[in-house]
Formats: structure tokens, sequence, C-alpha cells
């Protein structure tokens, strides 16, 4: 961990994720692809213009995540999945890399935005996580809004659970999954495993790296049931001295692997640059463990890598000074060089 204060001159870069899974160009429009990609673009410009303004990392990344849980396209605050029960239950991780602050809620029903939860977690610097109810207090002393819970939820997800009782009777799915089951003209995905979560990873311009990670989890999930996401080193990580890391997948594989740390511990102790280490953790040590997803990183000298091994992932990233870069499907050249 950096802890001298002394930090590189960097050129800010923010990276984001919307989730990976497998994408059938068949099953969607180029109308409804392009949505994603304006929504991926959009939530891109804003983080650019925040680091171009000299905005901190742990600030980029958690405005990112806010816009992206703001659009009912991805599965993370409004448009998020149903749990079995019928409801929404929400996870959300920040972790700044300066000197490894950590904050993260789970299991929240009634915040507008979990991610700012978390990130209210993190400043007042007591516990790491908090959960259910105590989370909502904790978040609502502290000025957080909250709504109604069926905010949360859309059309589209509400057929996506029928859908999957229907046909899978105790099932979970993740994500879309259940599109795939609908046939219908609005389904965007026709989708065989869709993992929903979504994240940003940054590097500011005084060196400093941020990660932050937020879900609606997997459709017709057990109810308290909870994920990768809001656990540090599973699905979100940032250390000064090496990278910030956002995960997407299937969550219990990220946890048992601590998919994030161990990409970050590839670097700090066996040297490895950011792109190997990060394949070697989606392509190698997840697979065993039925890892399909994906993640994003950011190392400290401004690399990026976007690697997963399903067919398809959203993701964008986007470089002070640059225009951004976008691509859903695995045959898209993404510009990351990873």
């Amino acid at each position: 961990m950096n802890t001298s204060g002394a930090r590189m001159a960097a050129r800010p870069v923010v990276a984001i994720h919307g989730g990976a899974g497998t994408l059938s160009r068949a099953g969607a429009t180029p109308g409804q692809q392009r949505r994603y990609r304006d929504a991926l673009c959009a939530v891109l410009r804003a983080a650019q213009a925040l680091l171009e303004r000299g905005a901190p990392a742990l600030d980029v990344v958690t405005e990112a995540v806010r816009l992206l849980e703001e659009c009912p396209l991805f599965n993370a605050g409004r448009g998020a999945v149903y749990t079995a029960d019928g409801r929404h239950e929400l996870d959300a991780c920040v972790m700044r890399g300066a000197d490894l602050a950590v904050g993260a809620v789970a299991g929240v029903t009634r915040l507008r935005n979990p991610v700012l939860a978390a990130r209210c977690v993190l400043e007042h610097q007591g516990p790491v996580l908090l959960i259910g109810e105590g989370a909502e207090r904790f978040a609502m002393a502290h000025g957080c809004a909250t709504v109604d819970p069926a905010w949360f939820g859309t059309p589209e997800r509400l057929a996506q659970l029928q859908a999957v009782r229907a046909a899978a009777g105790e099932a979970t799915a993740l994500d879309h999954d259940g599109q795939r089951l609908l046939a219908t003209a609005t389904a965007p995905l026709e989708e065989r495993g869709k993992f929903g979560t979504v994240g940003a990873v940054a590097l500011d311009a005084q060196g400093g790296l941020a990660a932050a990670t937020s879900t609606g989890g997997v459709t017709n999930k057990l109810p308290g049931r909870v994920g990768d996401s809001p656990l540090a080193g599973a699905g979100c990580y940032a250390n000064d001295a090496t990278v910030a890391v956002s995960c997407t997948g299937a969550g219990e594989a990220f946890i048992r692997g601590l998919a994030a740390h161990d990409l970050s511990a590839r670097m700090a102790y066996g040297g490895l640059p950011l792109g190997e280490a990060a394949g070697r953790v989606v392509h190698e040590m997840l697979p065993p463990l039925g890892g399909r997803g994906g993640l994003i990183a950011v190392d400290r000298q401004g690399n990026v890598a976007l690697p997963f091994n399903t067919e398809g992932m959203y993701r964008g990233w986007a470089r002070s000074g640059a225009a951004p870069a976008c691509a859903i499907y695995a045959d898209e050249a993404d510009g990351s060089g990873a």
C-alpha cells in the first residue's frame, strides 16, 4: 500500500461495466444494442468530465455507479432483478486505494442508490459492511434518499421472474437469463447466462485508485443471498500500490477465489503486468470454480484491462482528453489492449 503520500503524475482514466454474459446479436435489434452503448457512453462522459476537473477517483467511481443504478437497462438500483419472494435486495461496495478504506451495504430494499450508502459507510470509518435494516437506518440518518421498494421494479424484470419460475421452478437465473424465455419483441437480449452487476474503476490525476460495484443479485434468488459485489477482495478492490478492480459474474465463485484481491496479489507478489494478471484470474483461476464472468481493472500506471470469459460484457473506458470506447460483444475491439 502506498503510505508515503508521494504519487506519480498520471493521465486520469475511468472504466465501467454493466455486466457480463452471453449476448445474442440475433435477439437484439440494432436499436436495442444502441440503447446500451449510448447508456454506457453517457456514463463514461460524465465520469470523464469529473476526472478532467481534478476529482478524486473515489468521487468518479461513486458517480459512475450511481448513474448506472439510475438506468433501468442494468441490474442495479432501478431495474434490479426480483428475489424468489418478489422483492428487491440490493448490494454495493466502494473502496479507496490510498488507505484501503471500504464501505459496503447488502440486502437493502429502500435505498435509492446503494452505492451512495456504501460511500457513506466508508466516510464514517466505523463498520466496513452494514446489512438490511441497519444499513438503511444508518444511510437515512446520514442523508441518503429512500424510495418505495416498487420503484426498483420494471415490467421487464417482473416478466423475467415469472418466466424463470414457470420454466425452472426453484432455480435462479442471472440477470437477463429470463429474457431468453420471454421471446417478446421488447426483450433486448436472449441470453443463457447474463451476469447483472455494474461497476467502475478509476485512476485520478494524483495517482489515486478507487473501485465501486453495485448489483441487484440474481433473478429468483433465495432471500438473504449475498454475492461478491459488496465484499472487498471478492467483487471490488482498490490499492494504490497495484490496481482497482470491479467484478461481474457468478458471485459464489468470485467469493471462493477472492477474485479481485487475487488479481492485485498476482501483480504485487508475482510481478505480473495488469493484462496478464487479469487474464489469468478470469481465464484460469475462475473457470474451475464455475466462475463465468469478467472484470474491469485499472493499474497505477493507467493501464486498462477488461477481460471476460463469456460471449460478451457491457464495458467501456475513457481517458482524460480522449473519446470514450464502448463495446458489448467479445469480438469487438475495446481499445484496452487486454
